[in-house]
């Protein structure tokens, strides 16, 4: 398979002096070596992308819908390329990766159609000689910072917008997936960009690049998808240097509520969608799952029985639904959290083990016995780790769901329409779904409440991160 491993910045190919390796986390195995780059480098997208600003924005949008319309074409065509990358850099299994691939590109076609419904509006005047209007412009050069679970969507997800508007954007990908991230590139140089509307600077020294995006008064927008605590570092940065409006998608404490009135199989299948796709490594994924007195029972064993027949090995392998972790850090983290879990008095009915599909596989793990002071409720897991909490009423549930700092994602599942409203609107998240694990498209508007981040991604709100808003007075008529 084919595919690029140098940088791109302002239309040109770059090797950089020193370069670092991409693994395969499923085996370890060398991808590829991509370029190393530093503050200087970063410095030299934003300036590229800071001269290419005033051309792309004084397009029509139309003219850039054409260009986003041809990356989207252009993606779909490529998919099965796209989709192997994604598999082999980020472990995400086969059908799943086409299904980001699939789902990243459909960022390109939303935008590229929202980018001619910019509408600014007409004030109704308080005085008969003047006329009040507003108008919708780019805000300038964008810096986006990606993380590696999805290694495509997270990308267009920002890119889209950002050059619908008519920004420019600079992108820092994750040092573990930056294939993908090149791969666009070069399908978005095919399409039409022009030199210095789309950089992307690779990197293993995250810091020294963040610091230029944050703190760079050419950037007037950073865009940042990761973990709380970086999170707020990054846009302490960015505020406290230059006031750049900042968007920020951070982490998740999922609660998903089975309560007794609901279809137990239907919450099945709804659980192992939202906790194991890929591998419990997404920000949305149901981190805790809480369950009515009356039937835990019933759901766990059902539960169990199911995630006990996941099959587990390498991305590219037939049938497989769960991969591999990114890296020793994470099975690590996920090996330890299981431990303390199990050590308070939860129980691992089927799971609680490393894999032996390789050293970065966790086996699927149901817990059950699980309390609210363990770590696995408190805190973020990011693996194939599903803790069961039991609760005895409605209140209880959404006590325990709301009781943490984060707020991204919420799920549950009822047949009542009552509760369904009320218990929608109660929880303290930013998206909620009902009887269904995975939500996720571009037509959503995508982000969180408390500390999981500020704006929106995706959606009609996904374009006004976007732009700013300028009042225009006409004055002086008769």
């Amino acid at each position: 398979m084919q595919f690029r491993s140098d940088a791109y910045i302002d239309g040109q190919w770059r090797q950089g002096a020193s370069r670092f390796k991409v693994y395969n986390p499923a085996n370890q195995e060398v991808i590829a070596e991509v370029p190393d780059l530093g503050a200087a480098e970063a410095e030299q997208a934003v300036a590229a992308a800071h001269a290419a600003f005033p051309a792309w924005a004084a397009k029509t949008a139309k003219e850039r819908a054409q260009v986003l319309r041809a990356w989207y074409e252009l993606m779909m065509g490529d998919i099965d390329r796209l989709a192997r990358l994604i598999c082999m850099e980020g472990g995400k299994p086969l059908a799943e990766a086409r299904g980001e691939a699939a789902y990243g590109a459909a960022f390109a076609e939303w935008f590229a159609e929202e980018a001619k419904r910019a509408y600014g509006r007409v004030i109704p005047t308080t005085t008969a000689t003047r006329r009040y209007v507003t108008i919708k412009q780019p805000v300038g050069v964008c810096a986006a910072i990606t993380p590696w679970n999805f290694p495509m969507a997270m990308i267009t997800r920002k890119a889209a917008p950002a050059l619908a508007a008519g920004c420019t954007i600079v992108l820092k990908p994750p040092h573990q997936t930056p294939l993908t991230a090149l791969a666009l590139a070069e399908l978005g140089e095919k399409a039409g960009l022009p030199r210095g509307a789309f950089n992307v600077v690779t990197t293993e020294h995250a810091s020294a690049v963040g610091k230029v995006l944050c703190e760079s008064p050419l950037v007037r927008k950073f865009s940042f998808t990761g973990s709380t605590a970086v999170g707020k570092k990054l846009g302490a940065m960015c505020v406290g240097s230059t006031v750049k409006k900042v968007s920020l998608e951070l982490g998740g404490n999922a609660p998903l509520l089975v309560f007794a009135d609901a279809d137990l199989d239907v919450a099945v299948k709804g659980a192992i969608a939202s906790k194991f796709r890929n591998a419990g490594q997404t920000c949305v994924c149901a981190n805790r799952i809480l369950v009515e007195d009356a039937v835990y029972d019933a759901f766990a064993k059902k539960f169990a029985d199911a995630v006990a027949k996941l099959k587990v090995g390498a991305g590219d392998q037939d049938g497989v639904e769960i991969g591999p972790l990114i890296d020793d850090k994470a099975i690590d983290k996920v090996s330890s959290m299981v431990a303390e879990a199990l050590a308070d008095g939860a129980t691992a009915v089927t799971g609680g083990k490393k894999h032996g599909a390789g050293a970065q596989f966790y086996t699927p793990t149901v817990l059950t016995g699980v309390t609210r002071q363990m770590r696995v409720n408190r805190e973020e897991i990011f693996g194939p780790v599903a803790p069961l909490i039991r609760f005895k009423d409605e209140d209880e549930a959404v006590a325990i769901a709301n009781d943490t700092p984060f707020g991204l994602a919420g799920y549950f599942f009822t047949k009542d329409v009552n509760r369904a409203w009320r218990v929608a609107e109660r929880l303290e998240y930013g998206m909620v779904s009902i009887n269904e694990g995975v939500y996720s498209n571009e037509v959503i508007p995508f982000g969180g409440w408390k500390e999981s981040g500020l704006g929106r991604e995706g959606g009609v709100e996904g374009l006004e991160e976007y732009l700013e808003t300028k009042f225009v007075n006409f004055g002086g008529f008769a």
